[in-house]
C-alpha cells in the first residue's frame, strides 16, 4: 500500500483543554496503515519513570486483530470512537485559515496511544471507503502520552455482556443472540418455567432472591448450539440472505441450528424447558432454591447442565424435534447423585467443577462426551 503524496491531507477541527491544543479529523483507513505505528517498548525497559512504569501500548493482540478483521467486513461496522495519535511539528503542519491537516506520508511518522488494534485490523481491509474519526497530538511529551494512555486504558468501564445481549431485543433482523435473547426471557417470564425468575434480565429491577444465573450466562451457553460464528449469522440475516442448513454430522454439534434457520425459536425454547424442568422434578430441591452452598442452578451447575444437553437430546436421534420431559427425565433416573451433592466441595466452582459434573453425568448416562 503505497501513495506519492508527500503528506496525508485532511480537514481538522482545533480543541484546546487543559493539556493544551489537539486536533479532530478522519482520515482513510488506507492512509493511516501507512503512516502509524505502536511503540510497544515494553515495562522492563530503561525509559523514564512515567513510561517505565506505565508503558505506551498493550502488546498487539492477535486475536483481537483477527476479530477485528471479521468485524470490519460486517454491514454495520463501525469504530465511533477516536484513534489517538501523536506526531511532531516536523511531520505536520495545521493551517487554521483552511482547518487542513498535513501529516507527512512516510511510514512510522503517527505514533499510536490508542487504536492499535483497529488500525491492525484494518491491515487487509477491500471493501467500501473506510474513514477513521483521529485524535492528534502534535509535539506531546512522553509524559503526557503515558497519562493519557493511562487515562483511556486504566480508567475504562467494560460493557457487561448481559447488557450487550439485551440490545439484541432492538434489532429489527434475526440474529442467533436474538433469538437467545428473547429464549431467555421467555423462560424467565413465563409462569411454569423451570426459569420462571432465576435469570437477571437487564432493565428489570426486580431484586428477586431466585435470581441464580445471568443473562450473558445463559445465552453464551445456549448460542452455541445455534452457530458456530454469531456475529457472521447476524451479517448475513441483516443482509436480507439466507443462512444455509447444516448436514447430519454438523447438526451433532450444533443441535438447535436447522431449528433456528427454519423459525422455529418456541420449538428451541420448548426443548430446553422440557429438559429443565426434567431437572427440575429429578432434583426439586436443588434446582428450585437459592442456598449458598447449592451450585445446581448457578453458572458452575448451569453450564454442566447445558453440556449435559447435547449428549442427552442426540441419544433420542431425533435431531430437529422436540423432547419431551418425561423423555429426558428417563434419563436422570440414572444417575443417583441426591440434592445434597451439588456442594462446591465436590464440584469447585468454575470449570473445574463444571467439567467434573458434566462427566459424571455421562458416566453415571452411559452417554458419550460432546
Amino acid at each position: 500500500m503505497t501513495s506519492d503524496k508527500e503528506f496525508v491531507e485532511f480537514k481538522c477541527i482545533e480543541v484546546i483543554q487543559p493539556i493544551g491544543t489537539f486536533y479532530i479529523g478522519a482520515v482513510d483507513h488506507s492512509d493511516l496503515v501507512r503512516i502509524t505505528f505502536a511503540d510497544r517498548r515494553t515495562i522492563e525497559q530503561e525509559r523514564r519513570k512515567v513510561e517505565k512504569y506505565l508503558g505506551i501500548e498493550r502488546p498487539l493482540s492477535p486475536f483481537r486483530v483477527e476479530e477485528i478483521q471479521q468485524y470490519v467486513n460486517l454491514v454495520d461496522a463501525t469504530f465511533p470512537t477516536s484513534v489517538i495519535l501523536a506526531v511532531t511539528s516536523q511531520d505536520s503542519e495545521f493551517d487554521p485559515k483552511t482547518s487542513i491537516m498535513k501529516i507527512r506520508n512516510q511510514e512510522k511518522t503517527a505514533k499510536i496511544l490508542d487504536g492499535q488494534h483497529r488500525i491492525a485490523g484494518l491491515v487487509n481491509y477491500a471493501g467500501e471507503k473506510f474513514q477513521l474519526n483521529v485524535t492528534i497530538f502534535v509535539d506531546m511529551d512522553i509524559e503526557d502520552q503515558a497519562m493519557v494512555f493511562a487515562t483511556i486504558n486504566l480508567k475504562q468501564t467494560k460493557v457487561s455482556k448481559s447488557l450487550a445481549y439485551d440490545l439484541f431485543e432492538y434489532a429489527k433482523s434475526r440474529s442467533p443472540q436474538k433469538t437467545c435473547h428473547n429464549i431467555a426471557k421467555l423462560l424467565n417470564n413465563k409462569n411454569g418455567s423451570p426459569f420462571k425468575n432465576k435469570i437477571k434480565i437487564l432493565g428489570i429491577a426486580s431484586g428477586k432472591i431466585e435470581e441464580t444465573l445471568t443473562q450473558a450466562t445463559f445465552v453464551e451457553s445456549l448460542i452455541v448450539y445455534i452457530s458456530e460464528n454469531h456475529m457472521q449469522d447476524r451479517d448475513i440475516l441483516k443482509r436480507g440472505k439466507s443462512l444455509k442448513k447444516v448436514d447430519a454430522e454438523e447438526s451433532e454439534k450444533l443441535i438447535f441450528r436447522n431449528m433456528f434457520i427454519d423459525n422455529k425459536d418456541e420449538e428451541i425454547a420448548k426443548t430446553l424447558w422440557n429438559y429443565f424442568e426434567a431437572v427440575n422434578e429429578k432434583w426439586k430441591e436443588a434446582w428450585s432454591t437459592k442456598k449458598a452452598r447449592n451450585i445446581l442452578n448457578r453458572t458452575t451447575g448451569f453450564h454442566a447442565l447445558m453440556r449435559f444437553l447435547k449428549p442427552a437430546y442426540l441419544s433420542f436421534n431425533k435431531i430437529g424435534s422436540i423432547i419431551n420431559t418425561k423423555e429426558f427425565y428417563e434419563i436422570f433416573t440414572k444417575i443417583d447423585l441426591k440434592d445434597s451433592d451439588f456442594n462446591p466441595e465436590r464440584y469447585i466452582p468454575g470449570s473445574g467443577g463444571e467439567t467434573a459434573l458434566y462427566r459424571e453425568l455421562c458416566e453415571k448416562t452411559n452417554l458419550p462426551l460432546k
